[in-house]
């Protein structure tokens, strides 16, 4: 029945579609309001290439990424492109200052150059400039980078946010393996140089030459534990960790000083507020202060740390305590109908002119700001964690596979053959990397299933995808879809698994060998075709979508073009009909599920709001689908796994 598990659903939903924007969404447009041209940092008179403009950008992106909502993209781009010119050049950029602060924003460029647009090379070539200079870069006797080419011989905390994402990731698309191991001995310096025996927290800075008047003569350590660079640090491991390889030896090693620092920090947590002291260890001393950037950023780390498995269940509550210490004492509402953050320091650094010498009366002389970008940034990525933990339970413990073997397109790229067309990874339009985003956000894991399914192969699966089977002219040698291959998906859904079939329309899928498969089930892909779209004439690919639907809670318009229609008998049900033609069908057999569409409309390219207007509201339907294929899958018995 369709309705089973449906209270379920209805039980699960309100925490997931919140009623009002959340707090990611209401400081992101705050901001977008406050800065609708350009973004001019601190005490700047202009715009210009900087690392807090890169990290206010990289929040906004896990806010389009969780909404699906194009203006989001559309601010990105429209920032970025102040700075990069068509041959790839970046205004106010200065290389020879070799300044890692500048490396930051690269994380902008690099996501722009995976997105299907015109000119999108000018990104990666801008991103390359940035890879050059930590080629270039000047570095300690033991490889570390220098922080700044104006302080030599000094690596300080914060030089890990502002370099080792972009590198890592960098490293991960242009295919440079050995990178991993630079990366991995610049945090290996900082565990080595920066850490406190006797607290186990990090000192901001580390002088190699022992000459800066900050530097201990022994060891070259500054003097105190600033809050806001251990946020810094703490934000680079869980961001490096995204694009480390899974195999390479140092990756357990980097792990290991997450689970080494969390722990010693929530020592330190304020147990009436929630949040960090501006120093960190001092919180009882005068002028010491609860500082609403450094808390952020903790709160960030933590609650993604636990999210990623890195870190046990228990420090999300240090993280819940911290984010609503920051929600209680620093998020003001005003009277324009924005927000604003209070209690950011505006900065703190080591050396230069006047000197800092890196004292708690240095750190505490800084002014504080209201609406300080440092402090924004890690407000709107800490919420979009909070936000992401709540969603958590639906999909915990879930696996859904997309299939990579009945669809097996490769493409040629700068670096070699690389899968395409309905994969995970894929960012550009023809991908379904939001949609598994989606699924990840809602606790699940996504994986690639590259072999013929067998009883073995789909044991570890509670979701299967099958995505349009590749025709001759998609593969040389397609893999059809057979008939042991029916029965081991068969057996598999009758034991309590869900399948998903997304066909295509006639001309772009092998239908016939894909049939075999859906009529086990009750389902044909027919050869009548609609919703032919004329260029962006987009309401011939309008579908509505009844109210109080059973799959589609909170979606009221659909845009599928070029499908497939189905043609159905028993176990097979239509969930969603236009005129006379069947367009979404389910199967309820034996303890598992089938749903079937004759197209894979839910790819990037119309659920990631930068194409279709936003009357059509595909990345909520993607959601909806999601966590009711997750609910689904929890009505199985099955006890393969």
């Amino acid at each position: 029945m369709l309705i089973r598990f449906l209270f379920a659903f209805l039980f699960i939903v309100p925490s997931v579609f919140a009623q009002t924007k959340p707090w990611s969404q209401k400081m992101a447009d705050t901001f977008m309001a406050r800065h609708n041209d350009s973004i001019v940092t601190g005490n700047q008179k202009n715009a210009r290439w900087d690392y807090e403009q890169g990290l206010v950008l990289k929040a906004i992106e896990r806010v389009w990424n969780r909404t699906g909502d194009g203006k989001y993209y559309d601010y990105i781009l429209n920032n970025i492109n102040q700075f990069v010119g068509k041959d790839g050049s970046i205004r106010t950029y200065k290389p020879g200052d070799y300044n890692l602060d500048n490396i930051a924003t690269g994380r902008l460029l690099l996501m722009l150059s995976q997105q299907t647009q015109p000119g999108r090379e000018r990104y990666q070539k801008a991103a390359t400039l940035l890879r050059q200079q930590l080629k270039e870069q000047p570095r300690t006797k033991e490889g570390g980078f220098w922080h700044k080419q104006q302080y030599p011989n000094q690596m300080w905390l914060d030089g890990l946010y502002m370099a080792e994402p972009f590198y890592a990731e960098h490293a991960l698309l242009f295919n440079e393996p050995t990178a991993f191991d630079d990366i991995a001995n610049q945090f290996a310096l900082i565990e080595k140089h920066l850490i406190d025996p006797k607290t186990g927290l990090l000192y901001h800075g580390y002088d190699e030459s022992r000459q800066q008047r900050w530097a201990n003569s022994k060891t070259g350590q500054s003097p105190t534990f600033w809050g806001r660079a251990l946020g810094w640090y703490a934000m680079s491991l869980v961001d490096v960790l995204d694009y480390f390889p899974d195999n390479h030896p140092e990756r357990t090693q980097l792990v290991s000083y997450l689970q080494r620092l969390m722990p010693v920090l929530v020592q330190y947590q304020d147990p009436a507020s929630g949040g960090w002291y501006q120093i960190i260890d001092q919180g009882s001393r005068q002028g010491n202060y609860i500082e609403s950037s450094a808390t952020s950023m903790l709160v960030y780390a933590l609650a993604k740390g636990v999210r990623k498995g890195y870190l046990p269940n228990s420090l999300l509550n240090n993280a819940r305590r911290g984010y609503q210490g920051v929600l209680d004492k620093f998020v003001k509402s005003d009277t324009d109908g924005l927000f604003s953050l209070d209690g950011v320091v505006s900065v703190g650094g080591l050396g230069g002119e006047p000197y800092r010498d890196g004292s708690y009366a240095y750190y505490l002389s800084e002014p504080i700001r209201k609406n300080d970008l440092k402090g924004i940034g890690s407000f709107i990525m800490a919420s979009v964690e909070m936000e992401i933990a709540a969603e958590q339970s639906v999909g915990a413990g879930k696996t859904v596979g997309l299939d990579y073997y009945f669809n097996n397109e490769y493409r040629s790229t700068a670096t070699g053959q690389e899968r395409f067309h309905y994969t995970w990874e894929d960012r550009t339009h023809s991908g379904f990397w939001l949609w598994g985003s989606i699924f990840q956000d809602l606790g699940a894991n996504t994986q690639a299933v590259t072999i013929a399914p067998t009883s073995s192969s789909l044991n570890a699966l509670d979701v299967y995808i099958i995505v349009d089977p590749d025709s001759p002219k998609e593969a040389k040698q397609p893999n059809y879809v057979r008939a042991q291959d029916v029965k081991a998906i068969s057996d598999w859904v009758k034991a309590g698994g869900v399948l998903v079939l997304m066909a295509n329309d006639t001309a772009n899928c092998e239908i016939p060998h894909f049939n075999q498969l859906a009529q086990a089930f009750g389902i044909r892909f027919m050869d009548k075709n609609r919703n032919s779209v004329e260029g962006t004439k987009w309401e011939q690919g309008r579908l509505d979508i009844p109210a109080n639907h059973p799959i589609f809670k909170h979606t009221n318009t659909v845009y599928i073009k070029d499908l497939a229609t189905l043609d159905i008998q028993a176990p097979a049900t239509a969930v969603l009909k236009a005129d006379n033609d069947v367009i979404i069908a389910v199967s309820q057999y034996g303890k598992g599920t089938v749903f079937a569409v004759g197209d894979p409309w839910l790819y990037n390219e119309y659920t990631d709001g930068r194409r279709i207007p936003a009357t059509y509201q595909n990345f909520s339907a993607a959601k909806d689908l999601a966590i009711w294929l997750l609910i689904e899958s929890k009505k199985g018995l099955r006890t393969q796994k």
